[in-house]
């Protein structure tokens, strides 16, 4: 037998096609859902009277949206503190100055209210706040351990990250110029009120975004290579047709609420890791992506709605079978193989597009000696990355110059 050519991943020889069997995990998953119309008002059924409680938020919509209201008189007779000002990326400095007053104030419980960046922000608050160490910024990328955090509750305002029912965070620090993360099964949020008519007031581009989001945490998890996990592979195929169904009538009508619905759900399902049991996991677009976002200030979601199609390419011999699958399964499509892989990847750039989403860096302005600094600082800190750590420093160049 010739070791030499027998892919260490997937056991086969080249040419050669073996579904693996599904791989060894743990499942955890303690958020409580409150889902629905008018639900922000059961919040106090799940907050304890005796706690002091911090509610964290943006730049100021849940005042002119109405939930703000919502959350204050389902808080009636709580001790209630405020801190404002989260970034659409939050950054490690305001963070920390909300840590500041969550120590002096004593504060035993975060309540985040708003988007995905608002939540990651209550996270890394809630493991900084009981921090011991000298130096907060270590628990981002996992250099430091989350042991006691403050309990986290938190009420959705914009579906895109799924982080109202993980453990994940990412956070920004302009002082050295990263974007970092961190998870912990300590951080998952105890509830998470998912209201879709909170979601009516937000911008066509913030809904576009979280849409985008969504889909690629969705491929990130299912466009690898071919295990044993029908399931899993039904499941993800399941958010993404929605996420293609639903996208036309959000955009059609803002304030369709089944569509809302069905979007905001999604989001959910698409991170809160249980389509990612047993199954191998890319995550180098959004890993790539953090970076961009780092060095030009691009949305998140649209570095995401450029990068991956470009990698997808890059990677398309490795990642045929899904891909066809992919194909066949949310686009319909018909053909061989190679030609559904290729033809799957054009489907869903251009439901990218559709929805009003640029897929070129062009399309922003981006010029490629901007985006290459990106393969620099990703590898020179993590090495190569991808399902199968094969994306080194070359390659992650050659992706983003096709992509411009």
């Amino acid at each position: 037998m010739d070791i030499v050519n027998i892919d260490p991943f997937t056991r086969c020889r080249p040419g050669e096609r073996k579904r693996l069997e599904m791989n060894n995990f743990t499942y955890y998953n303690p958020t409580t859902i409150l889902f629905g119309k008018g639900t922000i008002a059961r919040i106090n059924t799940l907050l304890p009277i005796d706690s002091k409680v911090m509610l964290l938020a943006g730049g100021g919509s849940i005042k002119s949206n109405g939930v703000y209201a919502q959350v204050k008189n389902a808080l009636t007779g709580y001790r209630l503190t405020e801190f404002w000002g989260i970034q659409p990326n939050p950054e490690y400095e305001t963070c920390m100055q909300a840590v500041e007053k969550a120590r002096h104030e004593k504060v035993e419980f975060l309540l985040a209210v708003g988007g995905g960046s608002v939540l990651d922000a209550a996270k890394f608050i809630a493991a900084a706040t009981l921090y011991d160490g000298d130096d907060p910024w270590d628990l981002m990328g996992d250099r430091a351990s989350v042991k006691p955090a403050l309990p986290i509750g938190s009420i959705l305002t914009l579906p895109a990250t799924g982080s109202e029912s993980n453990g994940n965070a990412v956070i920004s620090r302009r002082e050295s110029n990263q974007k970092l993360a961190l998870s912990s099964t300590t951080l998952w949020p105890r509830f998470a009120v998912l209201d879709p008519e909170t979601t009516y007031s937000l911008p066509e581009r913030q809904t576009i975004n979280g849409i985008v989001d969504a889909f690629v945490h969705v491929t990130e998890q299912y466009l690898t290579f071919d295990i044993d996990t029908p399931l899993q592979d039904r499941q993800a195929e399941a958010i993404l047709n929605t996420l293609v169904e639903e996208a036309p009538k959000v955009k059609a009508d803002p304030e369709n609420y089944d569509a809302r619905a069905n979007i905001m759900w999604a989001a959910t399902n698409a991170l809160n890791t249980l389509i990612g049991c047993g199954v191998v996991q890319d995550w180098a677009t959004h890993m790539i992506g953090h970076e961009i976002t780092v060095i030009t200030g691009l949305d998140h979601a649209r570095t995401l709605a450029v990068i991956h199609p470009s990698l997808l390419r890059f990677l398309r011999k490795q990642k045929q079978d899904k891909l066809a699958q992919f194909g066949r399964r949310v686009w319909s499509l018909a053909g061989s193989d190679e030609e559904i892989a290729e033809k799957a990847i054009d489907k869903m750039e251009e439901f990218f597009r559709e929805t009003g989403i640029g897929t070129r860096f062009s399309d922003y302005g981006i010029d490629a000696s901007t985006c290459l600094v990106a393969a620099e600082r990703l590898t020179e800190r993590m090495g190569p990355v991808g399902e199968k750590g094969n994306l080194d420093k070359e390659a992650i160049e050659t992706i983003l110059e096709n992509a411009q």
